[in-house]
């Protein structure tokens, strides 16, 4: 069994719609439909993640 490694990332889906709200375990948020753009996002961690960025192509 590994050690966590203490990094929370959550993804949920906004009912009624294709869309995805991920937020990383630095607490930077983003917003995307496809589901593997959403994991390339969390897991680039810390590239992309700056507030200067915009979000997913569906925001």
């Amino acid at each position: 069994m590994t050690s966590p490694t203490g990094e929370i990332y959550r993804i949920d889906w906004l009912p009624g719609t294709d869309v995805l709200h991920g937020t990383c375990h630095c607490g930077r948020e983003y917003t995307a439909q496809d589901p593997v753009e959403m994991w390339e996002w969390m897991l680039a961690h810390p590239q992309g993640h700056t507030l200067d960025q915009s979000q997913g192509s569906s925001s």
